[in-house]
């Protein structure tokens, strides 16, 4: 592992990459810690620690503390994580979208330009709403017409600034940007949530009684970590046979080969979905005064509130954990639909002179690949479930209260094993050993 990493900073490119990697990622934090012109960060805090729930916990996790303290990057990429969704939804809906996605790199690029421009225009509504919601709340004191320019302005620059610097990461970096600056986002969120389980959980016990409980407390996040790494290392390989077929005077192909369907085939964007879609209502309400309302609505914000399943006192709002998991799943085969196309993998197949053993070409190639993605993709979104579940069962039944949860160890994971597989790829080009091979 050292001696590789020696290899990586000896050769100019890859050290290249890594200091770029490293230098956005001082800028984020920086970034982060940066306050809006105008805007007492302390005053932001007390209404925040007397307003926590669980819409601005997952928006604090997922801005590294950036939202709490109201610095420039308080909305973060959150508005392309919502983008991104409403693109991929529109993408079945719309034909014209559709032709696009399936255009090969013209018809990305057109796609990446759109959902920027449905990034910004979601930044500044986000940024209207959360000025006015300030104003109205005073929470910004001496609110002027100017003041609010600057704070929209800076709201919205500031998550238009993290999204071009996540595609440079991609672009000059190492590893997908988007992701790598959630996952900086979420590490840095680590200390706090440790120290709050230490204050739960080891605080003012006897020293048994506090040993006891950090080991329980670490065998916990090391079984969930380890049950990830597993989640995203399965996978199913189906077995390809290509036929033996004569070029000129030399007899060609006759190899077998395989097709690997990863059990966790949409990674964590399932998950994502799902919490950004049940937690929007709630930050919309608190922003408008509703939210602690007695209400229809009010007990609905409850119950999509993941603060308040498990919770043995308050039974009838863990409805909302049988909602989270049916839109994971949902997302789960959605995403895969759009990114895995059993058909043309069958065309394809056939057009090589392929086939599945026991399977004939064709359209039963296609049926079988399509009942076993379907097999799959439900274990898949099982296991990602029973990851994202423990945190909230902890949370509710004990009172954890962290926001490094199921979701958080997900990303963090594979945007680990994402970077390094690219940083081994690129190794294994210029003949060195990897991060992956013993």
């Amino acid at each position: 592992m050292f001696e590789t990493l020696k290899n990586v900073f000896r050769v100019k490119e890859m050290r290249r990459k890594l200091l770029y990697l490293l230098a956005m990622i001082f800028i984020i934090r920086i970034g982060s810690q940066l306050p809006i012109p105008g805007v007492d960060s302390s005053v932001f805090k007390q209404w925040f620690k007397s307003n926590t729930g669980d819409a601005f916990n997952f928006f604090d996790a997922f801005t590294g503390g950036s939202f709490e303290s109201m610095s420039v990057f308080a909305l973060n990429i959150t508005p392309y994580i919502t983008s991104s969704i409403i693109i991929q939804l529109l993408t079945i809906a719309i034909p014209a979208l559709e032709e696009m996605h399936r255009d090969g790199e013209e018809g990305r690029k057109k796609m990446t330009a759109i959902t920027r421009y449905v990034t910004v225009g979601l930044a500044l509504f986000e940024s209207i709403a959360m000025t006015v919601g300030f104003a109205r709340g005073n929470i910004v004191k001496d609110m002027s017409f100017l003041k609010g320019v600057v704070v929209i302005v800076s709201l919205t620059a500031g998550s238009a600034m993290l999204m071009w610097i996540g595609e440079r990461i991609t672009e000059k970096g190492v590893g997908n940007g988007i992701s790598i600056v959630l996952a900086v986002n979420i590490v840095s969120r680590i200390p706090s949530d440790m120290t709050t389980l230490y204050e739960n959980f080891i605080k003012g016990k006897t020293i048994a009684k506090g040993m006891l409980a950090g080991v329980v407390v670490f065998a916990i996040i090391m079984v969930v970590v380890v049950f990830v790494l597993i989640l995203n290392g399965a996978e199913r390989r189906i077995p390809v046979q290509y036929s033996k077929k004569m070029v000129g005077r030399k007899m060609m192909g006759g190899q077998t080969t395989n097709i690997p369907l990863k059990v966790n085939t949409a990674g964590v964007i399932p998950i994502i979905f799902a919490s950004s879609i049940m937690s929007f209502p709630g930050v919309i309400a608190q922003f408008a005064g509703k939210a602690n309302g007695t209400g229809i609505g009010s007990e609905i914000l409850r119950g999509l509130s993941s603060s308040n399943w498990c919770n043995p006192s308050q039974p009838q709002y863990s409805w909302g954990l049988l909602v989270y998991v049916v839109l994971c799943v949902f997302f789960a085969y959605f995403y895969t639909s759009i990114t895995f196309n059993p058909l043309e993998v069958a065309d394809n197949i056939k057009k090589q002179g392929g086939f599945i053993p026991g399977i004939r070409p064709g359209k039963p190639t296609s049926d079988y690949l399509t009942n076993m993605l379907n097999y799959i993709i439900f274990i898949g979104a099982v296991g990602l479930i029973i990851v994202a579940v423990i945190p909230f069962f902890f949370n509710g039944v004990f009172g954890a209260n962290v926001s490094f949860g199921g979701t958080s160890i997900i990303i963090v994971v594979g945007v680990v094993l994402e970077t390094l597989n690219q940083i081994e790829s690129q190794l294994l080009v210029r003949n060195y050993k990897g991060f992956l091979n013993s």
